[in-house]
């Protein structure tokens, strides 16, 4: 496949992952809601915060906006959701996309929240928290990532590189 049309097929199989990426919340979320019925864990507004951040405004700690709170999270879901979709179809696929999918999640949730001065970071969490924030964040990822695979065709791998010479 020539480079021109490599875009049109990212586009496609960015949009397949981002609506993956919606699918993989919605489990995430679904998880969450289980666990936090066991545990009595609270619901968390750092994101919420941390949207509201980014957008201009200057939330307080205690603020509790469900709205801000689910453009976040859903968010970040279709955005990721559209990168796991570019792996995909270039062949980046399976369980060690998906773990490595995870650390992506991870990752920019964190980098989001410290950079806004809306989150800590996690080495300063209790483990139960650390423990869960990264379950639920694999249960988005794999779920995304099993739905992406199975919408996106690895039309683009490309054996380019394969070895150090």
């Amino acid at each position: 496949m020539s480079d021109p049309d490599r875009a049109p097929t990212l586009l496609r199989a960015a949009a397949r992952g981002a609506a993956a990426g919606l699918l993989g919340v919605a489990a995430m979320t679904a998880a969450e809601k289980v666990e936090q019925s066991v545990t009595s864990r609270p619901n968390s507004y750092v994101p919420g915060r941390t949207l509201q951040a980014l957008a201009g405004r200057k939330p307080g700690n205690k603020d509790t906006s469900l709205l801000w709170n689910h453009a976040m999270h859903w968010g970040t879901g279709a955005l990721l959701g559209a990168l796991r979709g570019i792996w995909a179809a270039t062949g980046m696929r399976g369980p060690r996309a998906d773990l490595a999918h995870t650390v992506v999640r991870l990752s920019f949730d964190q980098t989001m929240e410290n950079a806004t001065g809306r989150g800590a970071p996690p080495h300063t969490w209790p483990a139960q928290e650390q423990m869960w924030d990264s379950l639920h964040k694999a249960v988005y990822s794999f779920a995304t990532g099993v739905i992406t695979d199975r919408m996106v065709a690895p039309e683009l791998e490309s054996q380019a590189g394969a070895t150090s010479h």
